[in-house]
């Protein structure tokens, strides 16, 4: 029998083991609930990308599939970790806050205070906004900013938004179907009728082996950073899941990932030579701490142009991001327009071929059809 050839780590080679951590590269996931489920937890601060960042895991799917989701409850949206949006089974929701809530509404006491938001203005905010939305009844983010408006509690600059984030921290409220490209705002109790009680050693544990399986390899920081939980309990978890993982060392730190995903290194690792077109904000890039392995550094400006924090759509290929693309805008004339790092050579024409493939499949998820690309 000829011997098993492992692949030797690199860079790409670790990017290309995220892709398929990530069900970027191979099957991918059979739904949207399903992918957000066994992402446990999808960057979603920007809606519409958010929904192509589940497209992109979910082959064939189309925009009017992840939104029905949202619709349905099947997926919600809410702000569990760093005071960010994402995207969550319903039933992981409550644990994770339970986790997450009272650290971070701690971290942002000095915030609240220079906004003038009191204990005593959330419990008026609260009642107010619970009222408005009994019985199973949805308001718009302007309604329920217009309810804390009429108890009193000023919205202006961003004092009415910090008031809903932690509403919905606290598990009072939570977004929920969709009206237009906004989502409207219930009863966390109303919309998640089922939701997993954990305490908060089994939840870390749980939490970090379902990282460690979707977006390995990743390192115990990557996890800390992302999740909010301090580093002490995120090694402590660790030692209770490390037998369920697969490690690796790769310049000089140990890195975690699910044995299926290590044993592409014996088989074959996917996507070489596959480009991506990925949404911004995508967990590809967003989801470490460290994310050199995939950006070069000197390329990392051109992500976040001025550190404005609007992460910019990202060009994948073979596990590297090579550049960005912007589009389609409104009208026959709208583009799918690809902007490589490499200014002067662009992208090679096989490359440029997988991106037109991906250009098109973008079209088809929104629905419009006619890949126009320049």
């Amino acid at each position: 029998m000829a011997a098993v050839r492992r692949t030797r780590l690199s860079r790409a080679v670790m990017g290309r083991l995220r892709l398929a951590s990530q069900g970027l590269a191979g099957p991918g996931f059979g739904s949207a609930p399903g992918a957000v489920r066994s992402m446990t937890a999808l960057q979603a601060q920007d809606l519409q990308a958010s929904l192509w960042a589940v497209g992109q895991r979910v082959p064939g799917s189309r925009v009017a599939d992840v939104r029905a989701a949202l619709d349905r409850g099947e997926i919600v949206r809410s702000w569990p970790m760093r005071g960010t949006l994402h995207l969550l089974a319903p039933e992981d929701l409550r644990w994770i806050l339970d986790i997450t809530s009272g650290r971070l509404i701690k971290a942002l006491a000095g915030r609240h205070r220079e906004l003038g938001i009191s204990a005593a203005d959330v419990d008026g905010a609260a009642e107010a906004a619970l009222v408005r939305v009994a019985g199973g009844a949805a308001a718009s983010r302007a309604e329920v900013f217009q309810t804390f408006e009429q108890a009193g509690q000023s919205t202006a600059g961003q004092r009415g938004i910090h008031l809903l984030s932690i509403l919905c921290q606290r598990g009072w409220l939570v977004q929920g179907p969709l009206a237009g490209n906004q989502q409207l705002v219930v009863a966390f109790g109303d919309w998640i009728k089922d939701s997993r009680r954990l305490d908060r050693e089994e939840g870390i544990a749980e939490w970090l082996l379902r990282y460690l399986r979707s977006h390995g390899p990743a390192t115990e920081r990557d996890f800390a950073w992302w999740s909010g939980i301090p580093l002490t309990e995120t090694r402590a978890a660790l030692a209770e899941v490390r037998e369920q993982l697969a490690e690796l060392e790769f310049e000089g730190s140990r890195y975690w990932l699910s044995p299926e995903t290590a044993a592409l290194l014996d088989d074959g690792v996917p996507r070489q030579r596959t480009v991506l077109a990925l949404p911004g904000f995508d967990e590809f890039l967003l989801g470490y701490t460290d994310r050199s392995i995939v950006l070069p550094a000197q390329h990392a400006d051109k992500i976040v142009p001025g550190g404005n924090g609007v992460f910019k759509k990202t060009i994948v290929a073979g596990g590297q991001v090579v550049g960005t693309w912007a589009g389609p805008g409104n009208g026959r004339g709208a583009a799918v327009v690809p902007e490589p790092f490499d200014g002067v050579n662009g992208l090679r024409p096989a490359a440029r071929k997988s991106f037109e493939l991906q250009a098109a499949k973008y079209r088809r998820f929104l629905g419009v059809e006619a890949p126009w690309l320049r």
